[in-house]
Order: C-alpha cells, then sequence, then structure tokens
C-alpha cells in the first residue's frame, strides 16, 4: 500500500524546516532533501518512516547531514 497522501503533507514541512534551519531557498531545500537518505527512506514503504511526524523526519535529516559533515 502506498502512502503518497501522508508523504504528500510531511515532505513540504520538512522542506520548511531545512529553509528555516539553512536559511536557503525552496528550490535548494527540496533539493538537499530529495538527495538525502531519509528522503529515500520516507519514499520506501516498508520503513514505515510516512508514519512518523515531520520533525522526526528533520531530526533524521539533520544527523544524516552532520553525519556527512564529520567524515568529510
Amino acid at each position: 500500500m502506498s502512502h503518497h497522501l501522508v508523504k504528500s503533507v510531511l515532505v513540504p514541512e520538512v522542506v520548511l524546516s531545512i529553509i528555516d534551519k539553512e536559511h536557503i531557498s525552496e528550490e535548494k531545500a527540496l533539493e538537499l532533501f530529495y538527495s538525502s537518505g531519509t528522503a529515500r527512506a520516507l519514499d520506501d514503504d516498508e520503513t514505515g518512516l510516512y508514519g512518523a511526524s515531520a520533525c522526526y523526519i528533520f531530526s533524521l535529516y539533520e544527523e544524516e547531514q552532520q553525519n556527512k559533515m564529520s567524515k568529510q
């Protein structure tokens, strides 16, 4: 079963959080989010991430970004 409707509500909220935190454009925030492992996990219904809050998904995204930065 696909959960596109739930995801269509979650993604804009996560993207707004990225915009607020990073002070970047919506286009750049969308690009960053959709290129992340967090977005791939959200897209995979098997993970169940569609049932999490936008705040939690954003925290996963932030953690992923911090891990990328620490590995550079």
